[in-house]
């Protein structure tokens, strides 16, 4: 719940999508996330009421943007608010979807000829164009230039981000048995101009397989592809990857690990 704080005071819903809220504070420089307890699959139209899946959602993306600005990758997240809200930075949103790909799964199986789980070095990055009355398109190199989105420099900076946002976030999920498969990030720009990491960090678009479980168990899957398949255990699957995430502020660092920062 949202404190009566002038800097937290709740103020008009400014946009309203699948999973989350954005609303507006007495601070124009913060505005609040509520994360809502549904899975959505299908691009919005198959949706359950989960009860609990928003502030796993939620502690869990803190938690992670909270590593990855330790490693020197800027967010947009301040602070939590309460089960299921979160405190951020308003962004000018970059109508794109980075997708990182770590393994081959998901839509990659239905494109390409390619093996189920096969590893993908370098991982495979792909735009898509953020869209849902369109399906969310993916973007070739004359469509984004078509479209005229961002600037070939800016393009630059956004691909080499996200990649250092996977490669943190893959190596820091490792040493928990978490599988860091594939994952959708989105980014905007603050009132200064900086490039920023938005959205979630959350097991409705990070794919991750349990390392604790064998290749051909159904339970190998902690993310939204329970909900997508019809496995059941989503809230379950959801507390455990949380459960792990908060173990994070307990392990040694690695000399090696991103988490020391981007060099």
């Amino acid at each position: 719940m949202i404190t009566d704080t002038p800097a937290r005071a709740l103020g008009p819903l400014l946009h309203e999508g699948k999973a989350k809220r954005l609303y507006a504070t007495a601070d124009p420089q913060w505005c609040a996330v509520e994360f809502k307890d549904v899975a959505t699959a299908a691009n919005g139209r198959r949706q359950v009421q989960l009860p609990g899946k928003g502030g796993l959602n939620c502690r869990i993306s803190g938690r992670l943007f909270t590593l990855l600005e330790q490693a020197g990758l800027p967010t947009h997240f301040r602070e939590p608010l309460g089960d299921g809200w979160m405190l951020v930075r308003p962004l000018r949103m970059i109508p794109l979807e980075v997708v990182l790909r770590n393994r081959a799964a998901g839509s990659l199986l239905r494109q390409l000829p390619i093996v189920a789980g096969q590893p993908l070095e370098p991982p495979l990055l792909d735009l898509y164009f953020k869209d849902d009355a369109l399906g969310d398109p993916f973007l070739s190199e004359a469509r984004l230039a078509t479209l005229n989105i961002v600037t070939p420099e800016a393009r630059v900076q956004l691909e080499t981000m996200a990649r250092q946002v996977n490669s943190t976030l893959h190596q820091a999920l490792a040493r928990l048995d978490l599988d860091l498969v594939d994952l959708k990030l989105e980014f905007g720009w603050d009132a200064s101009g900086q490039l920023r990491l938005a959205d979630e960090l959350s097991p409705d678009n990070c794919r991750l397989w349990d390392g604790r479980q064998s290749p051909d168990s159904p339970g190998r899957s902690l993310d939204k592809d329970r909900f997508r398949q019809g496995l059941g255990g989503l809230v379950a699957a959801y507390k455990e990857v949380n459960h792990r995430i908060q173990a994070l502020d307990h392990l040694q660092p690695r000399s090696h690990d991103p988490g020391q920062g981007i060099q």
